[in-house]
């Protein structure tokens, strides 16, 4: 997917050879107040303005709709941007034109994800400065670039900061058809991690038991099978577990611990809250704790560790240890289908929509 100087054209853009400016009109999705998306988003355009010496011009290629971007626009989501907006928290974009003061690694054609959040990604285009975006690998997958930051880096710090895991240890999770979860797999595989996977149940069970095995799930599970099932007593009582759902369902999975053991609550997607029995507290001394992506990308903005953590990511997904989730790529023109589709139905192992620039 290298920038063409043909497709520039067809995008609007004019370039003067001697002084590498561009200029053209980009398209954004912008919401002006609260509510549902597939009524509150509109598009417009957006003239692009010729860069100052210590900006960045990207054109964006791929942005997933995320569960947070649709709560975010909603109103719903702890962070609440100042309106009007443009969504998208995550994404992946092609550096095009750079200001004459920005540091030579940063260079047209580079690949890059955004460093803060909220960055606004459902638009074509984002003049930015170099301290608000991530160079990254230009050999990855474009939808795995497009989606690695949140989902697969939030899985990736729960399985590394508040548990030590060594091979053949056990790890116990609910929601485990979703991206995040999907990641968990993956990554403790990796790592000689057993999982324990707990879904609700439905029509298709069966196909989603067989994705999430194909992953390298060890055990798969619905919430009423978790007590009885004969795979999940042969296994090592889990060190960790991470509950995206809470009520009950966390309550199962808590009960499922080792003494010591520690559960990380990152969602809350029955509305419920999280209820401890006393004797996990008493007699096994369990460990409650959160995490919020968000928040720990904002405490390492420019930490050694979150290149790391980003470096490890993409060389797994090189080697195939870390796929993109289930997904569909949309073309930003049709982004009220990927919204419509982006939004929660009960029961169904949903596509992650990715928008296509």
């Amino acid at each position: 997917m290298k920038l063409q100087p043909n497709l520039l054209l067809r995008l609007g853009f004019r370039q003067n050879a001697r002084l590498r400016h561009f200029t053209g009109v980009g398209t954004s999705l912008v919401y002006r107040e609260y509510g549902d998306p597939q009524k509150v988003i509109v598009r417009r355009e957006d003239v692009i303005p010729k860069l100052k010496d210590d900006q960045v011009l990207v054109r964006m290629l791929a942005a997933p709709v995320n569960p947070a971007d649709i709560n975010t626009v909603q109103g719903v989501y702890a962070v609440k941007p100042q309106l009007p907006s443009v969504p998208g928290n995550e994404g992946v974009g092609e550096v095009v034109e750079v200001g004459k003061n920005i540091e030579s690694e940063l260079q047209p054609g580079n690949y890059v994800i955004p460093r803060v959040n909220a960055f606004g990604t459902w638009r074509t285009h984002v003049v930015t400065t170099s301290s608000e975006i991530i160079k990254i690998p230009s050999d990855v997958d474009i939808a795995m670039a497009a989606t690695i930051a949140v989902n697969p880096g939030t899985a990736y710090r729960m399985l590394k900061d508040f548990s030590p895991l060594n091979s053949g240890d056990t790890v116990i999770q609910n929601g485990a058809n979703s991206a995040v979860g999907q990641a968990v797999i993956q990554i403790a595989a990796t790592l000689g991690v057993k999982t324990i996977n707990v879904v609700r149940d439905r029509p298709a069970i069966s196909v989603l038991k067989e994705h999430l095995t194909k992953l390298g799930a060890t055990v798969v599970v619905t919430e009423n099978e978790l007590r009885k099932s004969e795979e999940v007593k042969s296994l090592p009582q889990p060190k960790l577990a991470l509950n995206c759902v809470s009520g009950q369902s966390g309550t199962e999975i808590l009960r499922k611990l080792s003494p010591h053991g520690v559960m990380v609550t990152y969602g809350g997607m029955s509305r419920q809250p999280v209820t401890v029995p006393v004797g996990a507290f008493i007699f096994n001394n369990v460990t409650l704790r959160g995490f919020w992506m968000t928040h720990w990308n904002k405490e390492h903005f420019s930490h050694p560790k979150r290149h790391q953590m980003l470096n490890e990511l993409f060389q797994l997904a090189k080697t195939g240890g870390l796929q993109p989730p289930n997904h569909s790529l949309v073309p930003f023109s049709d982004y009220h289908i990927a919204l419509k589709n982006a939004m929660p139905r009960e029961g169904m192992l949903c596509k992650k929509q990715i928008l296509i620039f």
